[in-house]
């Protein structure tokens, strides 16, 4: 990849990381009083996971093999996921509870992918430790979000009466609201600043200082 390529990774990172913690934010200020914050919090959401999405297919070329091709898909389909959970709620179709599990399956699929390919070692320069194990956390996270896959196939969407694991699996949002938006933010800046001095970047998403 060109500089300029690897600026604009690095833009499109700072994206992912800028507008998770917007949604996350506007999620906050929904419970504190109100008003259209929850539905740009559901638009948010869904744009975190188009532009995760976005993010993935920029990076295959940095990562082979099989496991790599899975990890993409898992954050396509995840991307995708994101996006029929806000619209659901959007749209009034179904509830915010429901809603919130389908989404979770969705940024479960871009934690899988964030795990397996920060995994990644090759290239000229070793990633930050720090970095990587920002992403593995973040991706481990985000993960745990799968458990909540049994709570689509019996429809729960009544927060009131949802089974106690399902609370288990909502801890996957610390991930995505948290620890997914730090370690973007922070890739999105070691990106620009590798491009700018000429560096190569180490293929998958544990990028360079």
């Amino acid at each position: 990849m060109d500089d300029a390529e690897d600026r604009d990774i690095g833009r499109l990172a700072l994206a992912v990381g800028v507008v998770a913690a917007g949604s996350a934010v506007c999620l906050g200020t929904f419970f504190a009083v109100g008003g259209p914050f929850g539905s740009i919090n559901d638009v948010g959401n869904a744009a975190t996971g188009v532009l995760s999405g976005w993010l993935a297919w920029r990076l295959r070329s940095r990562s082979r093999g099989r496991v790599a091709d899975a990890a993409l898909g898992a954050a396509l389909a995840g991307a995708a996921l994101t996006v029929v959970g806000s619209a659901l709620v959007v749209s009034g179709t179904t509830g915010f509870f429901f809603a919130g599990l389908v989404s979770s399956i969705g940024f479960a699929g871009i934690g899988a992918w964030l795990l397996a390919t920060g995994r990644n070692t090759a290239g000229d320069v070793v990633p930050p430790h720090g970095l990587r194990s920002l992403g593995t956390a973040a991706g481990g996270l985000m993960a745990v979000g799968v458990v909540l896959a049994p709570g689509i196939v019996l429809g729960l969407d009544n927060m009131a009466t949802a089974p106690g694991w399902v609370w288990v699996g909502f801890v996957s949002w610390l991930g995505t609201y948290v620890a997914y938006p730090a370690w973007a933010i922070w890739s999105g800046v070691v990106e620009s600043r590798a491009a700018r001095k000429g560096r190569s970047v180490v293929p998958g998403p544990a990028l360079i200082e």
